[in-house]
């Protein structure tokens, strides 16, 4: 009897936890985007962009900047750990805050994975670290779910950084768990730092209360690059907007890369619709996820998808985690928001859209690339579907908007 007692009790608490979740979450969620500002589409800026689609290229070209700032470093990642590329990070960042740059580092909440006793060194070096995001009451569950999922470095305000990339030896494909990594990430020069600059600086102030957004230092005189651009941030709202004007321009094609497939009904009614009017629709996402149910909450959208003529790519050479969507072969998105519920309708994102045919070619050929590394979705595949996976494709659904 004590036992049931005990049982019932610990039901009872489950019940009241779960109630508690729902609660918070929905009324959380109607005040954020009650009070979400109508969207605006961001300026046009001409800018230099070079492409990354290898940690390493990428680490040395960031390296190289680093060593050469004057005035400051301005870093922001969602993960940022504490393994051997991290180190090397966080050394080079004491080594320039001792010669007098302004380094501020901003980490999320979730993704930091430096050590007090790691802190404490930047503390000491004089690298100001912020930490993003906060789990904060009234709304402690709801809270805990917005990310700050951006990934941005300025260096002087002379060249800034946008991507996928964060600082973990993983993303070197040093992770046998993982394997070899995929993702694209932007350097940009010219106009376009003045929004990477300007986005940093909001969110700094955020999260440390320090206030520099209108500090004229911080926003040199910038060239007129070659490249049309479009720096597109987004506070857990208008990434779907975003989504669902690119696929409305789509007249030929359209490639669409994240690690995680989520859309939703309207974005998929959307790509169903632009499928039958013709457009060659292709999604390349992992064959193996890094988390347990994400490629089960994708797998209810793959059929109506491949029915009307979506081809579905599951990438298996290593991990796949570039964020990226190309129309036409002239406007390319790269940037932090994935293809989901989650960058939809809630985390912190930051992308760029780049109007340039020929500069577009060289991400298409790296596209190319990952599709041959990939194994296309059937029908027969679907319906070869285990009564277990089924079941897990039930359980991701039902927790679709926090994925």
């Amino acid at each position: 009897m004590a036992i049931l007692n005990i049982l019932l009790i610990i039901i009872l608490v489950l019940l009241a936890v779960i109630l508690l979740f729902i609660i918070d979450f929905n009324i959380a969620r109607y005040i954020h985007h009650k009070n979400i500002p109508p969207y605006q589409e961001p300026p046009f800026r001409k800018s230099d962009v070079e492409f990354f689609a290898r940690g390493d290229k990428l680490f040395d070209h960031l390296f190289g900047e680093i060593e050469q700032a004057e005035q400051h470093i301005h870093m922001l990642f969602y993960i940022f750990r504490e393994d051997d590329i991290s180190k090397k990070m966080l050394e080079k960042l004491k080594s320039k805050a001792k010669a007098g740059v302004e380094v501020r580092l901003m980490v999320d909440f979730m993704g930091i994975r430096v050590s007090r006793k790691g802190r404490k060194a930047l503390e000491q070096a004089g690298v100001q670290l912020t930490i993003t995001n906060k789990p904060k009451l009234p709304f402690l569950f709801y809270s805990a779910n917005q990310r700050n999922h951006r990934k941005i470095t300025v260096i002087d305000g002379r060249i800034g950084y946008i991507g996928g990339y964060n600082v973990g030896d993983e993303y070197l494909g040093r992770d046998p768990e993982f394997g070899p990594w995929r993702d694209y990430h932007l350097a940009v020069k010219g106009e376009g730092v003045i929004d990477l600059q300007k986005q940093f600086l909001i969110d700094w102030k955020s999260g440390s209360s320090e206030d520099l957004v209108h500090e004229d230092r911080f926003y040199p005189p910038q060239h007129e690059g070659k490249k049309q651009i479009q720096i597109f941030p987004s506070d857990g709202a208008h990434v779907e907007e975003l989504a669902l004007t690119l696929i409305s321009k789509a007249k030929r094609s359209l490639i669409i890369g994240s690690p995680y497939f989520v859309p939703g009904k309207k974005v998929k009614d959307a790509l169903i619709q632009a499928a039958k009017r013709g457009v060659d629709i292709r999604v390349l996402m992992p064959k193996n996820p890094d988390h347990p149910l994400v490629i089960h909450a994708a797998y209810p959208y793959f059929r109506p998808l491949i029915e009307a003529g979506v081809e579905i790519h599951l990438y298996f050479q290593g991990f796949y985690h570039s964020k990226a969507i190309i129309v036409d072969d002239n406007i390319c998105d790269i940037g932090t928001a994935n293809f989901d519920k989650r960058s939809f309708y809630l985390n912190n994102e930051v992308n760029c859209l780049i109007y340039n045919e020929s500069w577009i070619e060289q991400v298409m050929e790296q596209v190319k690339e990952d599709l041959n590394r990939s194994d296309r979705v059937t029908i027969e595949q679907l319906n070869k579907r285990s009564l277990l996976k089924r079941s897990k494709e039930a359980l991701a659904s039902a927790i679709g908007p926090l994925m």
